[in-house]
């Protein structure tokens, strides 16, 4: 996935700025649905237990207390490690989807590029279902790799693609997933609407990022929002519910809030500081804090 030119990974998450020559000012759309992570300590245990279990060497370091602290070391990392990973790959599968895109709409396009780097990581089946996957519900891309801004609620984001699929106008966003023991990809979280409805609610989308030129929303009425799983052994494309946008949209605004307030506190200053004793007071030949009765 190319990494858009506008946004800028801050203190605060990803931030998008309205041109080059610009700060960020306004929170990316995945970082306002980021508010409302729920903790993954329980993931990252188990992440940890599992390394040290399947460690090739825990046989050899029982007993060994050194050697075991080592095994302990390098497992603590280990969901570090497999988030890398997975943030990697799914760049990687992200580009060659781009690519795709980029070709049927007769730009610039780097697909053959993309497609080695896949086999490089033995992932070439991600391509294979993908390509599948566009012929059998004939894509018809509009537009990809978009870049919107939401100047009312103070938002922007890059939509993976805009296409028209059996003749409706559909706002897609890909998520890689693992394959499940049945073969088929893992289901998506329902989080991909917030990110979908977010996009459709966008005012302006950008032409050129060196100028700061930016044109109204073409792409926000009443589109099909898809999200659409890439897997290894198949692409499962799942649409959101209509019924549900307006609650999934309303939870958004209220993240946003909570971004807001996050960055007012912050920028606010610090919360705690340091207090010094009260300072003394003579009495007579005692020296005694301030407020203190003086004792003869």
């Amino acid at each position: 996935m190319t990494e858009p030119a506008l946004a800028h990974t801050t203190e605060f998450g990803r931030m998008y700025s309205r041109s080059l020559s610009e700060p960020p000012a306004v929170p990316s759309i995945t970082t306002v649905i980021a508010q409302g992570s729920t903790s993954l300590d329980g993931w990252h245990s188990y992440m940890a237990a599992s390394a040290v279990v399947k460690h090739p060497g825990l046989g050899q370091a029982l007993g060994n207390q050194a050697q075991l602290k080592t095994i302990v070391k390098e497992a603590s990392r280990a969901s570090e490690r497999y988030r890398d990973a997975a943030a990697e790959r799914g760049t990687r599968v992200h580009f060659y989807c781009e690519q795709v895109a980029l070709r049927a709409l007769e730009q610039p396009h780097q697909l053959a590029e993309a497609r080695e780097k896949l086999a490089e990581h033995g992932e070439h089946q991600f391509a294979d279902r993908f390509d599948e996957w566009w012929q059998l519900y004939q894509v018809k891309p509009l537009a990809a790799e978009i870049t919107v801004w939401n100047h009312e609620l103070g938002y922007a984001g890059t939509l993976d693609l805009v296409a028209s699929i059996g003749g409706r106008l559909c706002l897609i966003d890909y998520k890689t997933k693992n394959t499940d023991r049945d073969g088929q990809v893992k289901q998506l979280d329902d989080k991909v609407v917030m990110q979908l409805v977010a996009g459709m609610k966008a005012e302006e989308s950008l032409v050129d990022a060196g100028r700061g030129e930016w044109e109204p929303w073409a792409y926000g009425e009443q589109p099909l929002l898809l999200g659409v799983a890439v897997g290894q052994t198949e692409v499962r494309p799942m649409r959101a519910n209509p019924d549900v946008l307006p609650q999934h949209w309303y939870k958004f605004c209220a993240l946003r809030r909570v971004w807001q307030t996050n960055y007012d506190v912050a920028a606010a200053g610090r919360a705690l500081l340091p207090i010094a004793p009260p300072p003394m007071q003579a009495s007579g030949a005692h020296a005694v804090p301030a407020g203190q009765p003086a004792h003869n």
